[in-house]
């Protein structure tokens, strides 16, 4: 039986990386859909050239780093329980993966190929790692600290903070190094020209990454006695909630509407395992 737990789990979080890994085809077609045409194959090709960069070096750094835990023992050693080790590796880098993904889409059509790939480097072997060892893995005594002092530890079963939140104040300093796209805006902050190249693109890139954050949630339990309905449904009702709320907010406008599922699913992430779904829909309505 301990076998054959064993097996499951490895199973379960192995579908759950390959559903977070699909999730970097909606990240390229969500940038591809809002970019201009000239610079749709740029985009495509950056997040896949992205993703390969962060698996080197998370592989050879950052696992390390956020859990001390290397790959250098033979590879009959590597694989005992099924290999279970090395599949969650895969699965958690998938998440640190989606660090440069974030920052891509912010600031897309201003940055250079190459000068980004080694950010990428950077923040996946060296930035990145740091944030997910002090909440997930109780590194420098970050956890204890917050325990002995308001008596309750970090809560983020899926990384709102640890994924998404990084991400996302690494893309405002590169959003604020770098200014608004050239031409997009005028001074008065009205969008100017180049609008969405492809609302198709954008949808199918929202879609992919929304099917995929179900694995992203449920499966970051680890463990298959940890699957949760309520983490799946409260990720549900977050995705609708910003699919709602964004459409009120944006007036109907599809920039809006695709992005807003994706800001529910976002803000769910941290408590989407101790959650009322009633509350998700609510959390999920506020991003929106």
């Amino acid at each position: 039986m301990e076998q054959i737990t064993l097996a499951l789990d490895t199973l379960f979080v192995l579908l759950g990386a390959i559903m977070v890994l699909a999730m970097h085809a909606g990240f390229a077609f969500l940038e591809v859909g809002t970019v201009r045409h000239k610079n749709q194959v740029n985009a495509l090709v950056k997040i896949l050239a992205d993703f390969s960069v962060s698996t080197i070096s998370y592989f050879f750094i950052g696992y390390a780093i956020a859990y001390g835990v290397g790959f250098y023992e033979p590879a009959t050693v590597l694989n005992e329980g099924n290999g279970y080790s090395l599949v969650k590796f895969f699965f958690l880098l998938t998440f640190a993966a989606a660090i440069p993904a974030i920052v891509s889409g912010g600031i897309a059509e201003r940055a250079r190929f190459v000068p980004q790939l080694v950010a990428t480097a950077a923040l996946v072997g060296l930035v990145y790692p740091v944030f997910e060892g002090m909440v997930w893995n109780g590194n420098y005594g970050f956890q204890e600290w917050l325990t002995a002092s308001f008596g309750a530890p970090f809560m983020d079963f899926a990384g709102s903070v640890v994924v998404h939140a990084v991400g996302g104040w690494i893309a405002l300093a590169a959003v604020l190094l770098l200014g608004s796209r050239r031409g997009r805006y005028t001074k008065d902050g009205r969008i100017s020209s180049h609008p969405p190249s492809s609302i198709p693109f954008l949808a199918l890139g929202s879609w992919v990454l929304a099917v995929g954050w179900f694995g992203f949630n449920v499966m970051s339990a680890q463990k298959i006695e940890g699957i949760s309905g309520l983490v799946a449904v409260n990720s549900l009702m977050a995705m609708v909630g910003g699919t709602l709320g964004a459409l009120v907010a944006g007036r109907n406008d599809p920039g809006f509407a695709y992005n807003g599922p994706l800001a529910g699913l976002v803000a769910v992430c941290a408590g989407s395992n101790i959650m009322h779904p009633l509350g998700s829909l609510a959390v999920g309505s506020i991003a929106g």
